[in-house]
C-alpha cells in the first residue's frame, strides 16, 4: 500500500501540472473559444524564461540566488502574458469566430516560436527590434492628413515589408560576426538546478517521503487555481470576462470595453502557461519541443472536464495524472501480485508511459459517448446561441 499511496502522490504533482498547464487553455478556450495550438509553445517560453533567470542570479552568491526562482515565476507570468497579448493584438484579433483559421494560425505561430527559441541570438534580435522600431515610428508619427487618406493601409503594410527588409539585412551583416550570431539555446535541452529549500523531503506520512518538488507543485496549482477562481468571480475585470462570455454585443453597448477584455482574458491564459512551463523544469531537462509533450493532455482535460470550467478542469487533470501515475508505472501489479491472470495481462498491456496515454484516451472516447459535452458542460446565452 505504501507504493500505491507513492504513486497516488506522484499522479496528484502529475495531474498538478496538467492543471498548472490546462487552466490558461481553459480560460483562452473555454471563455474565448479560441483553439490555440500555440499554448504549449507559450509553455516552453516559461521554462526559457526561467532558464534565462537562474543564469542572471548565479552571479549574485548563492544566498540570493536561493530566491531566483520565485523571481522566475513572476518573470514568467508577466513574459508570456505580455507575448499573449501581442498574439492577440495582433493576430487573433483578425480570427475571432473562425475556429479553423484560428487553428493553422497558432499552429503557424507555434512552428515560428520553436524555431526562434533554437536559432535565437544577438544578431536577430537586434534586427528584429530595427524592423519593429522603424515600423512603430512610421505609424506613430505619420500626420494626421496621412493617416486618414485612403491609401494609408496600404503604405503602412509597404512600409513594415521595407521595415523588415531592413531588419534582414541587419541580421545577415551582424552574422558575420561569431559572438553575434551564436544561438542562446540551440536546438539542444536545457536544465534548470531546483534551489536547496525545494530539493530532498518536505516531510513524510505513513513512512512515506514528501518529495518537496512536488509537493511544491500541487500548492503552486492550487493557489493559481484559487487565484483564477477569484479574479473571474469577484474583480471587476473577472465580471467584465464573463459579461462578454455570456453576451459580447450587450457588453459592448453597456459600455464595457471588449477589446481590452480580449487582451487581458489572453493575456492571463498565456501567462498561466508561462508558470505551467516554469513549473515543468523542475522536473527535468526541457527543450524547444516541449509544448507538443502537453498540448495534447491539456486539450484532453478541456474536453474531459467540460469547456471553460474550472471544476472540470480540476477533476480530469486530477483523474488524467493518478491514471499515467498508477496504470503506466505497473505498481498496482507490484502492489497486488495475486490479481487474476487475465486482469493482470490487460495491466501489464498499459503498464508504460505511451500506453497509459493509451488507455486514457479510450477512456475519454468512452466518456464522450454519455457526455459529448464533458462532466461540467458550459451553460449560458453563449453556448445557447
Amino acid at each position: 500500500m505504501e507504493l500505491i499511496f507513492s504513486q497516488l502522490l506522484d499522479g496528484l504533482s502529475i495531474g498538478s501540472v496538467l492543471l498548472l498547464a490546462a487552466t490558461g487553455l481553459a480560460i483562452v478556450f473555454g471563455l474565448m473559444g479560441v483553439i490555440n495550438l500555440a499554448h504549449g509553445e507559450l509553455m516552453m517560453v516559461g521554462a526559457y524564461v526561467t532558464f534565462v533567470t537562474q543564469n542572471m542570479f548565479k552571479p549574485l552568491g548563492e544566498g540570493i540566488f536561493q530566491l531566483y526562482y520565485l523571481f522566475a515565476l513572476v518573470f514568467a507570468f508577466i513574459i508570456t502574458g505580455l507575448v499573449g497579448v501581442l498574439l492577440e493584438r495582433t493576430l487573433i484579433r483578425q480570427l475571432y469566430g473562425r475556429p479553423l483559421e484560428t487553428l493553422l494560425a497558432t499552429w503557424g505561430v507555434s512552428l515560428v516560436l520553436i524555431q526562434f527559441i533554437r536559432s535565437v541570438s544577438t544578431s536577430m534580435v537586434v534586427g528584429i527590434l530595427v524592423a519593429i522600431i522603424l515600423g512603430y515610428c512610421f505609424q506613430r508619427f505619420s500626420p494626421t492628413k496621412l493617416k486618414s487618406a485612403s491609401f494609408y493601409p496600404y503604405l503602412s503594410g509597404l512600409v513594415w515589408v521595407v521595415a523588415s527588409v531592413i531588419g534582414f539585412i541587419s541580421i545577415t551583416a551582424m552574422s558575420a560576426s561569431k559572438p553575434l550570431s551564436k544561438a542562446w539555446f540551440g536546438p539542444r535541452n536545457i536544465d534548470v538546478t531546483a534551489p536547496k529549500w525545494l530539493q530532498g523531503s518536505w516531510g513524510s506520512i505513513a513512512g512515506i517521503e514528501l518529495p518537496g518538488i512536488r509537493i511544491f507543485i500541487i500548492i503552486l496549482s492550487a493557489l493559481l487555481l484559487g487565484f483564477v477562481a477569484w479574479f473571474l468571480t469577484k474583480s471587476v475585470w473577472g465580471l467584465r470576462i464573463r459579461a462578454v462570455t455570456q453576451n459580447r454585443q450587450m457588453s459592448n453597448c453597456l459600455g464595457i470595453p471588449t477589446d481590452s477584455v480580449d487582451s487581458i482574458t489572453f493575456g492571463i491564459g498565456s501567462g498561466l502557461a508561462g508558470v505551467a512551463g516554469s513549473a515543468i523544469t523542475l522536473l527535468g531537462s526541457v527543450g524547444p519541443n516541449l509544448g507538443a509533450a502537453y498540448i495534447v493532455s491539456c486539450f484532453m482535460v478541456i474536453v474531459l472536464g467540460g469547456v471553460g470550467n474550472l471544476v472540470g478542469t480540476v477533476i480530469a487533470s486530477m483523474m488524467l495524472g493518478i491514471i499515467q501515475s498508477i496504470i503506466g508505472s505497473g505498481a498496482i501489479l507490484i502492489a497486488f501480485p495475486d490479481i487474476p491472470a487475465a486482469p493482470a495481462a490487460v495491466i501489464e498491456f498499459f503498464a508504460t508511459t505511451s500506453m497509459s496515454y493509451v488507455l486514457i484516451f479510450i477512456f475519454i472516447i468512452s466518456f464522450l459517448q454519455f457526455k459529448p459535452t464533458g462532466m461540467f458542460p458550459q451553460k449560458g446565452r453563449s453556448v445557447e446561441s
